[in-house]
């Protein structure tokens, strides 16, 4: 993604899962707010964003973080929130294992705590090793942690799955992790 459109993502980010207000924004129980308004923000902000340059934030962005209601009127995140949203997902039964990319100085802590949602509303969660190895690689020296998906949920455990395709959960015990020891 090129440069400008990274800082754009980076504001979209910061003011749909984190802090609306901000940029004088409220997002509605679930998540979304007019793109008029954003563009408006953005604006006010000194960010030059109109709509083909959102629609290409949206459609370029790797993690796929941004969705827009049907009719393009509206805009949301599609997890990473630190704000209390309700993004309406109905469980999901998971795969057996799924994933979570995270840097090596965080392993002693896992390892004693198993994986809290620190300030988001979720533990995040990969389908495949190369999207977790992606996201441990932006916090450090990354490291992979495998989790029993399956048996978390045969234990009542919810999970869910992002319209970007990131498995949500409230927390992962220790028992259900495996560490990759390299």
């Amino acid at each position: 993604m090129q440069k400008k459109l990274v800082r754009l993502s980076k504001f979209i980010s910061l003011v749909l899962r984190h802090k609306p207000e901000s940029a004088g924004l409220q997002l509605d129980p679930a998540g979304w707010v007019e793109v008029s308004a954003l563009l408006k923000a953005a604006k006010q902000t000194n960010l030059s964003l109109d709509m083909v340059t959102l629609e290409q934030v949206v459609a370029e962005n790797d993690k796929q973080r941004f969705a827009f209601s049907p009719d393009k009127q509206r805009i949301r995140a599609n997890h990473g929130h630190s704000v209390p949203v309700e993004l309406e997902l109905s469980p999901r039964q998971p795969p057996d294992q799924l994933f979570h990319g995270t840097a090596t100085r965080f392993l002693a802590s896992i390892k004693t705590e198993g994986l809290i949602s620190q300030g988001r509303l979720y533990v995040h969660l990969s389908s495949n090793r190369e999207m977790a190895h992606k996201v441990g690689r932006r916090h450090g020296q990354p490291s992979i942690i495998t989790v029993q998906a399956r048996k978390m949920a045969q234990d009542g455990h919810l999970f869910y799955c992002s319209a970007s395709n990131i498995w949500l959960t409230n927390t992962v015990s220790i028992q259900y992790l495996e560490f990759d020891e390299k």
